[in-house]
C-alpha cells in the first residue's frame, strides 16, 4: 500500500494566520509549540509536507517549516491549488489541513480533510474533522492525534 501523504497549509494552521507587520513590512508569525511534536508522530507513517501562498512571509515561513522543522514546502498560491493537488497527489491517499475558502474543496475531495476550529466557515463544513484546538494552538497536534485514531489505530499514544 502506497504511504499516505498529508499536506497543510502553513498559515491558519501552523500558526495563527495574523500577519505582524513592521514599517518594514511583514516582520513575525505566530506558530505555537505543540504541533510538532503531532508531527513527529507521525513522520515515520505518513510522508508530511506543507504548502504556502505567501510570497512576501516566505522568509519566516522557511524558516519555521523547512530549517527548524527539516519538512518539505511548496509556494502554491490558492487558486492554483486544485491544478497543483491534481498534479501531485491522488486523493484517495490524501490527508489535507486546510483553513480557507480556496481550501474547502480540497479538503471535501481528498481521503480525509482536516481544518481547525478558527478555520473559515466552508474549510469546516468540508473538512471529516475540524480539531478542538486553534490553529497556532495545538490544532495540528489535534490533527495528528485524529491521524493515529483513523488510521493507524495500533499506534495510539
Amino acid at each position: 500500500m502506497e504511504k499516505l501523504k498529508f499536506v497543510l497549509d502553513v498559515d491558519g494552521v501552523m500558526n495563527t494566520g495574523q500577519f505582524l507587520y513592521s514599517a518594514e513590512g511583514k516582520a513575525f508569525k505566530i506558530f505555537g509549540p505543540h504541533d510538532r511534536d503531532g508531527l513527529k508522530l507521525l513522520r515515520d507513517k505518513v510522508e508530511i509536507r506543507f504548502i504556502t501562498a505567501d510570497k512576501k512571509g516566505l522568509p519566516i515561513t522557511k524558516k519555521r517549516i523547512v530549517d527548524d522543522m527539516g519538512c518539505k514546502l511548496d509556494v502554491v498560491p490558492e487558486e492554483e491549488r486544485d491544478e497543483y493537488f491534481s498534479k501531485n497527489y491522488r486523493m484517495e491517499n490524501l490527508i489535507y489541513m486546510g483553513d480557507g475558502f480556496h481550501d474547502a474543496k480540497i479538503l471535501k475531495a481528498c481521503k480525509f480533510g482536516i481544518a481547525p476550529a478558527s478555520a473559515r466557515k466552508e474549510a469546516k463544513q468540508a473538512a471529516d474533522f475540524v480539531t478542538e484546538s486553534k490553529a497556532g494552538g495545538g490544532a495540528v497536534l489535534d490533527a495528528c492525534l485524529k491521524i493515529l485514531e483513523v488510521f493507524f489505530a495500533k499506534a495510539r499514544v
